[in-house]
């Protein structure tokens, strides 16, 4: 085995001795033996820190994020009760006796370096480290499952079915022995203990069990993390996520399981294992879906969308699956950021769940998204991204490992971001939908009514790298835009949606970030300029000015002209060369619209009455 792995890396040409390991499935040997004191007193620093920021957000004592010069929250335990000190003895995990806790920033650069769990890229901003996830460049829906255990108050209200998979507690029970043996053959693990949710009343303490460094640098970006280790005292985790992506199970068949991945929530022994997949994105998807069954059994209301809020105070939501724009469109040089991607929306307003940003790269330029450009510095981290030249310089337009690359970064590196992580009631709400078609407009207003109805059909596409088999853009509908994360029935987070809509006189509005001029294949994707020009129209309220004229077919009212984008345009049967085909075209689509929201016809209104007119 050993002379094989040696040959492997032999001819792993352009790639880290950890890559070629990860590409073959094989833990690295060098990452679970290397043993480097790393704390905040005995740090050798290995690159220079110049462009080193040590703001952060805060949790626990404060609602309100701050920017502190002095975050560090960081420990080395050491000694044969290292985990009973950390706190996972309890979980079964005794083997370690090193535990590195949530090590700063710097501190975990300096471990992914040693431990040669990737690359350094040279990008335009700062050195920031790049790692390779494998095959697994996206999630793993099919892999992700969660114990029912029968006669609990998770059992009777999860949605089980293809997107929440039943499994048995027996099932669970194994492989989180498998998992924690597994960590009881090392010598050291890393430990993250953070929250969240910025809004107290919601919030949830969060501990993850990790084996690399670069594990902890990802979650460290992407939730709220602790100012020092005073916010910690008596820190006892809501739940606790043990990930032995090294791992796989080889018992998938007997467990009733898709395959040798297994991502495995119980919510109600608080845990979760994950198994076989190295890709980052699982650990904050995970918490996400949680916090979708968590938030509305107290009358709140999670989203899938980013949020941003302008200078006067006005807060706007983007609702859209990944690859639709929902991060690069709430990143805006004129508003200040409150998160991109999960939010919660209370009596209060909207807060942010998480403590960073987690945006594609695909074809990144500083001129079409400067503050994701050049949030790619020192603290970031690149995923799947190819690297070029001999100084290991990010190369965005290649795509050939995957069209899903990622960056993930704190959310203090956007330089406008909203520092209290929360804001009042929003004014504009905008459905985003990559339409495959080349059928919907590149903007649309929307009733009530009709905003009912296209949040519970969340038509986008699946654009291509998300997920594990996807290569090209795929017409979907995902209830709420985000089905794949939702743990109740889609109806519940509507009422949620509609409760909020009246409440406070929110405007909806559809948003195509897809296809003009024909279908993917033949027609042109929007461009960035024109779909910020329509968000800035909205966002601005100068198309309360405008005229409208009706769509005879979906109903909705579409402006009459907009600034910076071709009138053709905004009428996508003028951008059709054959009028007949966009006919065609916009007539498969409504009846997909129909058929789709059959299953939702329940309930005192009938919303489907708000959808297409065939």
């Amino acid at each position: 085995m050993l002379a094989t792995t040696s040959r492997t890396l032999l001819r792993s040409s352009g790639r880290t001795a950890i890559q070629a390991l990860v590409a073959r499935g094989i833990s690295s040997p060098v990452s679970s033996s290397i043993g480097i004191r790393s704390n905040s007193t005995t740090t050798k620093k290995i690159f220079p820190t110049s462009h080193f920021h040590k703001s952060h957000q805060v949790a626990h004592k404060s609602a309100v994020p701050i920017i502190d010069d002095d975050y560090n929250s960081s420990s080395v335990i050491e000694g044969a009760d290292a985990c009973s000190k950390v706190g996972i003895s309890n979980l079964g995990i005794n083997g370690p006796s090193t535990i590195y806790k949530n090590q700063t920033f710097e501190e975990l650069f300096q471990h992914e370096v040693a431990n040669n769990e990737g690359q350094v890229a040279h990008a335009e901003f700062g050195d920031t480290f790049t790692v390779d996830t494998g095959k697994f460049t996206g999630r793993s829906p099919k892999d992700k499952w969660i114990v029912k255990n029968i006669g609990s108050e998770s059992d009777a209200n999860i949605d089980w079915g293809n997107v929440n998979q039943p499994t048995s507690p027996e099932v669970f029970d194994e492989l989180y022995e498998k998992a924690v043996n597994h960590f009881n053959t090392l010598d050291k693990a890393y430990v993250f203990d953070g929250f969240c949710g910025a809004n107290p009343n919601s919030q949830r303490k969060i501990r993850f069990v990790h084996e690399m460094a670069w594990q902890q640098h990802f979650v460290t970006n992407m939730f709220i993390r602790a100012n020092d280790e005073s916010d910690l005292d008596g820190f006892e985790p809501d739940f606790t996520v043990i990930n032995a992506c090294s791992q796989v199970d080889e018992d998938w068949e007997r467990h009733g399981l898709n395959s040798e991945v297994a991502v495995v929530f119980n919510v109600e022994k608080k845990c979760a294992v994950i198994f076989g997949t190295w890709y980052g994105g699982e650990n904050k998807k995970g918490i996400f879906s949680l916090m979708n069954y968590w938030l509305p059994m107290q009358g709140q209301f999670p989203m899938h969308c980013s949020a941003n809020v302008g200078k006067a105070g006005d807060s706007a939501l983007f609702f859209g699956l990944s690859g639709t724009g929902k991060t690069t469109l709430s990143a805006d040089p004129h508003r200040a950021l409150i998160g991109d991607d999960e939010h919660g929306w209370d009596d209060q307003g909207v807060f942010n769940f998480e403590g960073g940003c987690y945006a594609k790269t695909i074809n990144l330029t500083e001129k079409t998204e400067p503050d994701i450009y050049r949030a790619v510095k020192k603290d970031a981290m690149l995923e799947n991204v190819a690297l070029k030249g001999d100084d290991n310089e990010p190369d965005y337009f290649d795509t050939s490992k995957t069209e899903n690359g990622r960056v993930s970064y704190p959310i203090f590196h956007i330089d406008n971001y909203h520092e209290p992580q929360m804001a009042g009631h929003p004014k504009n709400i905008i459905f985003l939908s990559c339409d495959a078609f080349g059928v919907l407009p590149p903007i649309a207003k929307l009733t009530p009514e009709q905003a009912m109805y296209h949040f519970i059909s969340g038509y986008t596409a699946k654009v291509a790298g998300t997920e594990r088999g996807v290569t090209e853009p795929t017409a979907t509908f995902s209830a709420c835009f985000g089905a794949a994360f939702l743990t109740l029935h889609p109806t519940r987070y509507a009422e949620l949606l509609k409760e909020k809509l009246e409440k406070h006189n929110a405007q909806a509005w559809i948003v195509n970030s897809g296809w003009s001029g024909g279908a993917y294949g033949i027609g042109e994707r929007m461009s960035i300029k024109t779909t910020r020009a329509c968000v800035n129209y909205i966002l601005d309220g100068k198309i309360e000015d405008t005229t409208w004229e009706k769509d005879p077919v979906f109903g909705w009212e579409i402006p009459a002209d907009i600034p910076d984008v071709d009138s053709n345009v905004l009428r996508p049967k003028n951008t059709w060369p054959d009028a007949s085909q966009y006919d065609e075209a916009e007539k498969k689509l409504a009846n997909m619209y129909v058929d789709n929201f059959e299953k939702y016809r329940v309930g005192d209104v009938d919303y489907s009455q708000f959808g297409p007119k065939l």
